[in-house]
């Protein structure tokens, strides 16, 4: 490690000021920042800690009927207070990591990172959640913008995510065992207006929407209308854990799986 400051404000105004200091960098939950920092990845001069922000933690809802989940809310909180509301959301929050990273782990950390393998972006992407920030509201459609990269401004933190709750929805995980994140992930969301399907772990590109699984199942919501499906293999991950194809074929497994799970 290095010499650093850390500041620890108590609002969202104060923490934004806070920011304004020469390489200045958010902290929510540090469960990837520290071991960046630890590894020499990255390197500020000031850390600003979103721990003591209380106006940041707690879900409640909104007149829209939409779960509202503080940003510095923790993953353990977001699997207790859902659990009735959103199950699919409560089952992915449990199932991140081990219970000290859920229990110190935030939805904002998570949101704002966009790890290429995280659990939570694919929960936002499928249910059409909108990610409100210090300074506006975005769209989950448009905030993911590649492996690690996001919408979110020099100075900008994740304060909120509002989530529609779709009529139906699961999340199916295969895990990697030694990091516990998800080798590929997928969660399905089945609204009034359409079926959105979100897949994490497995493309160069991030979290990203499975449009054909989302076209046959819109026609036919069940497991046989994604049985023949295929991802594309071309931008997949390819490591020591998995090859792009075999990452590939899990898309299709894990998208089958949620969606019999749903149905029954």
């Amino acid at each position: 490690m290095y010499n650093f400051d850390v500041e620890m404000p108590s609002t969202v105004a104060d923490a934004v000021q806070a920011l304004k200091r020469e390489e200045a960098q958010p902290m929510s939950g540090g469960q990837t920042l520290i071991p960046t920092l630890k590894a020499r990845l990255a390197a500020p001069s000031v850390l600003v800690s979103l721990h003591g922000v209380s106006e940041m933690k707690g879900v409640c809802k909104n007149e829209a009927g939409h779960i509202c989940i503080g940003g510095a809310t923790t993953h353990a909180d977001v699997a207790a207070e859902v659990a009735t509301d959103y199950p699919a959301l409560a089952s992915l929050a449990a199932r991140i990591g081990d219970p000290a990273v859920r229990n110190r782990g935030t939805i904002g950390g998570s949101v704002a990172n966009n790890d290429p393998s995280a659990c939570y972006p694919a929960g936002v992407l499928a249910s059409g959640a909108t990610v409100v920030t210090n300074a506006r509201e975005i769209a989950a459609d448009d905030y993911f913008l590649g492996m690690f990269e996001t919408a979110l401004e020099e100075g900008e933190i994740v304060t909120e995510v509002r989530f529609p709750v779709p009529e139906a929805a699961h999340y199916e995980k295969h895990l990697q065992p030694a990091s516990r994140f998800p080798l590929v992930a997928v969660f399905v969301a089945k609204f009034s207006d359409g079926v959105r399907v979100a897949v994490t772990g497995a493309s160069e590109n991030g979290v990203f929407r499975w449009t054909d699984a989302e076209t046959a199942l819109n026609g036919n919501f069940s497991a046989d209308a994604v049985a023949d499906l295929k991802a594309d293999g071309s931008q997949m991950i390819s490591d020591l854990h998995g090859s792009g194809a075999y990452r590939a074929h899990l898309v299709g497994v894990m998208t089958k799986r949620a969606v019999a799970a749903i149905t029954g």
